[in-house]
């Protein structure tokens, strides 16, 4: 909470790393947090998976979607 509030009191962006559940992105975005990236939301992949999956909206599903302890 501490990081968010400094982070707000000087306008800036953050996005939370390693999010992986679906209590933490609740809590995050409870505190003001808008950017997150974690295995929530996926593994890691090569840029041309990532850029090919992309353009087929592969990530177009809502986070908030996704069931506590999704395995991606």
């Amino acid at each position: 909470r501490t990081i968010l509030a400094l982070a707000k009191s000087l306008d800036l962006e953050v996005v939370a790393e390693g999010v992986e559940t679906t209590g933490q992105l609740s809590f995050l975005r409870l505190h003001g947090c808008e950017g997150f990236q974690g295995y929530l939301f996926g593994r890691p992949v090569p840029m041309d998976v990532f850029a090919r999956e992309h353009q087929l909206g592969l990530f177009a599903q809502p986070a908030l979607a996704l069931p506590e302890g999704r395995k991606p």
